[in-house]
């Protein structure tokens, strides 16, 4: 079984930053993209940013500029720098993780419990 953890949600007043982080753990497993998604009440749980394992980025345009997506493989972790925070980013944020295991043979989206994040004055 694989777990992702998610840690550094907040409040943070407008144009502030933080950095959200999100470790992967178990055993007999490998990962293949890494992403962060973002859901807000009674709307969709929309793409943020993704990051392969080769290190290749796409973002949404809502954060392009703002956002940077990272990941330290030897850890099993990625992270998400957020800067020039708006209140529009008010958020829970969730880990995605493409994982193969050993146990199953085969690939599987993975996701975080969830971290909030508030943006406001």
């Amino acid at each position: 079984q694989v777990q992702l953890v998610e840690s550094g949600g907040g409040l943070v007043q407008p144009g502030g930053s933080l950095r959200l982080s999100c470790a992967a753990s178990g055993s007999a497993f490998s990962i293949n993209d890494m992403g962060w998604y973002r859901q807000v009440p009674g709307k969709q749980r929309e793409l943020v940013a993704k990051i392969t394992n080769g290190g290749s980025t796409n973002y949404a345009d809502s954060v392009k500029g703002r956002f940077t997506i990272s990941r330290d493989n030897a850890k099993n972790t990625v992270y998400l720098q957020m800067n020039s925070l708006k209140p529009e980013d008010t958020a829970v944020y969730y880990c995605n993780a493409d994982v193969w295991t050993r146990a199953s043979m085969r690939r599987s989206p993975y996701w975080g419990q969830g971290t909030q994040v508030t943006v406001s004055s």
